[in-house]
C-alpha cells in the first residue's frame, strides 16, 4: 500500500521548485547585468598626494597610468614602484567594493539569507 499525499499538497513541490528555479534564473541575468555595468565603468584613483593617476575599468583592464614627472627620481625608483602598488590595489579595492554594494542590492530582493 502506497502512502499518498492529500490532493491539496500533491505536486506543490514541483511547483515550487519550478518557482525556485526561474527565481534563481531571474537572479542570475540580475547579477549578470550588473557585472555588465559595474565592467563598462572606468574608475580613478591617484597615489602619493596625486603624483599618480590610474585608470581602470570594472574588468580591472589597467588604462592608463600618468604620474607627475617630478616623482621620477632615478636615484630611487623604489618610491615610484611603490606609488603604483598603492594606487593599483585601491583602485582594485574600489572596484571590488562597488561590485559588492551592487550584489548587495540584489541579495536585498530576494529572501536567501547570507547570499551576499
Amino acid at each position: 500500500m502506497k502512502a499518498r499525499l492529500p490532493k491539496e499538497y500533491q505536486n506543490k513541490g514541483a511547483g515550487n521548485m519550478n518557482s525556485l528555479a526561474l527565481q534563481a534564473q531571474k537572479m542570475q541575468d540580475e547579477i549578470n547585468a550588473a557585472q555588465e555595468r559595474v565592467n563598462a565603468l572606468d574608475f580613478e584613483e591617484t597615489a602619493g598626494g596625486g603624483a599618480i593617476k590610474l585608470v581602470m575599468n570594472g574588468e580591472r583592464v589597467l588604462k592608463s597610468v600618468k604620474f607627475d614627472p617630478e616623482v621620477i627620481d632615478r636615484d630611487n625608483p623604489e618610491d615610484l614602484e611603490d606609488l603604483i602598488v598603492s594606487g593599483v590595489n585601491a583602485i582594485i579595492k574600489k572596484i571590488d567594493d562597488v561590485s559588492a554594494v551592487e550584489m548587495e542590492k540584489i541579495g536585498a530582493r530576494y529572501s536567501v539569507p547570507g547570499l551576499f
